[in-house]
């Protein structure tokens, strides 16, 4: 056998004698060599994309990601759209005859379509990126570790995994911890009792600030005097760290750190304390 008639030998034949349909070996060998050249392709796109010393190295590391993304998903519908078309079938002509069943389906759909055009949405603005940390509505908070077309997975900090339709992004309120820096600004608040020294106490909660390895030194953190409190002087200790997704743990410490603190210098910690005053009806 020669190698035309190879390539043309006909694996399958179905349909009308007039019209029939014909899958030959080329139409194979073809699909199989599309299907490994998007493959490569893809993996020459990530290396470019996400390289650190590429054209795009301007570019932040999250950011560069989603454009790998959006590249691998439009590479992939133009490879299955060729895979189809080598296989011997006309696109166009099967989008007509199912024109009628895919109204249907979208109908019945119309959920999942807004999920998917929500992908598309978040990978081209970028306002959400892997690795973000991120709050919803209802206060979930967690670490984007996947973004797909039609969901995104979340880690908790309890480190479970969440799904979440994209669509839930877009059209809810969202807070994006990591979207505008590394570092976000937090706050711890204090009180002591009343007829402390305040600016004692001030150096005291600068001193632990500045020395805990997980707060930036830049912003430098600060404390304000918030109030004349009904039992106590509160304050309040503002920090940037970029440890954002266990930030309450860094919180717990610091209030572990201050508690010792403060009661090394003598400066107390109030509770809430009330005077009663008892009026006696002496009157019969």
């Amino acid at each position: 056998m020669e190698w035309h008639d190879f390539m043309n030998f006909e694996l399958l034949k179905v349909g009308s004698p007039k019209d029939p349909y014909i899958m030959q070996v080329w139409n194979i060998l073809l699909t199989v060599l599309v299907l490994l050249s998007t493959i490569v392709l893809l993996y020459v796109i990530r290396r470019v994309v996400e390289r650190p010393k590429s054209f795009l190295s301007h570019i932040d590391k999250k950011r560069r990601h989603s454009i790998y993304l959006l590249a691998k998903y439009f590479t992939w519908v133009i490879s299955i759209v060729l895979m189809i078309e080598s296989l011997g079938f006309g696109v166009t002509i099967l989008l007509g005859a199912s024109a009628a069943l895919l109204v249907g389906i979208g109908f019945g759909l119309q959920t999942i379509f807004a999920d998917l055009i929500s992908g598309f949405f978040l990978l081209f603005e970028g306002t959400i990126k892997i690795g973000d940390v991120v709050e919803s509505d209802d206060g979930l908070i967690g670490k984007v570790s996947e973004i797909n077309l039609r969901s995104s997975e979340i880690i908790t900090r309890d480190n479970v995994v969440v799904i979440i339709p994209n669509s839930k992004f877009v059209s809810e309120r969202v807070i994006n911890w990591s979207h505008n820096a590394d570092s976000v600004r937090f706050m711890v608040d204090i009180g002591v009792a009343y007829g402390t020294d305040v600016e004692k106490v001030i150096d005291v909660l600068l001193s632990v600030m500045k020395g805990h390895k997980f707060i930036e030194k830049s912003p430098e953190p600060f404390v304000r005097f918030k109030n004349f409190g009904d039992s106590s002087l509160d304050f309040q200790l503002f920090f940037w760290t970029q440890d954002v997704f266990t930030v309450e743990n860094l919180k717990s410490d610091i209030r572990r750190i201050i508690y010792r603190r403060l009661k090394e210098e003598g400066i107390t910690i109030p509770f809430p304390q009330r005077d009663i005053h008892i009026i006696s009806d002496n009157k019969k």
